[in-house]
């Protein structure tokens, strides 16, 4: 009977109910475990105590004759104290864009410390930098005007055909997929790319039938521009007469 195991706070009840269980049954942590959802009511994807931590759970029982769990007698934990949250805070504030990782190195606290001092104490989110070409005033109307040409034009057919061209640029540029910006308010950050950078331009083409492509413009094995007469071209190479 396979559990998902998850970390969580058991209750007095819970672990009262698996150690006795475990006393009466014989020492067998598959049938407290089975004994444990009847009990409680739980389906097969809920929490539940592992071999490991019922072993645990009773040890403590025979040593403290008690079912709850014993009070640390160690120093408190310190990683989430205020004076490190003011680090965190001061770190992200001068270098929002650093992962971190990397501010977890540079200020000698745990990757786990710096994340749950983001999320709990700073209530702070990495946010997605959102990439985008460059636009000219005259652009927001173009694309306005082609959008309306596009809703009275489209035929009713019922073959719907999906093609697209992908640019692969051959200098470095931001990968939005692995960079963030740590804020408490989504700052809406752009990232502006030149238009023309060198790179590699694909076509394909996808449909009820399978897939067309790829096509890569260029020629005399160079990049070229992908203008209206060179997409008639691909079509003609791809679809003919039809």
């Amino acid at each position: 009977m396979p559990f998902l195991l998850f970390i969580m706070a058991w209750s007095g009840e819970h672990r009262a109910f698996v150690v006795e269980e475990f006393i009466n049954n014989g020492g067998s942590p598959i049938t407290t475990q089975r004994a444990f959802c009847i009990r409680f009511a739980l389906n097969r994807r809920d929490p539940i105590t592992d071999s490991k931590t019922i072993h645990n759970w009773v040890k403590n029982f025979r040593q403290t004759s008690s079912a709850l769990k014993r009070k640390s007698t160690g120093r408190p934990r310190t990683a989430t104290g205020l004076e490190n949250v003011a680090a965190v805070r001061t770190s992200i504030e001068q270098s929002p864009r650093r992962s971190a990782r990397k501010h977890a190195a540079a200020l000698h606290l745990s990757d786990r410390s710096v994340w749950r001092i983001l999320h709990q104490e700073l209530k702070i989110h990495p946010y997605k930098i959102m990439v985008t070409k460059e636009l000219f005033p005259r652009d927001f109307e173009t694309r306005t005007t082609l959008c309306r040409d596009l809703l009275r034009n489209i035929p009713r057919t019922d073959v719907l055909l999906f093609t697209d061209e992908a640019h692969f640029h051959l200098s470095g540029t931001v990968n939005k997929q692995n960079f963030r910006y740590w804020s408490e308010h989504n700052l809406q950050e752009l990232h502006q790319q030149l238009l023309y950078s060198p790179k590699v331009t694909v076509w394909c083409a996808i449909f009820a039938s399978g897939v067309w492509g790829p096509y890569f413009f260029e020629e005399d094995g160079a990049t070229v521009t992908v203008t209206s007469n060179r997409y008639c071209n691909v079509l003609e190479h791809f679809f003919g007469q039809n």
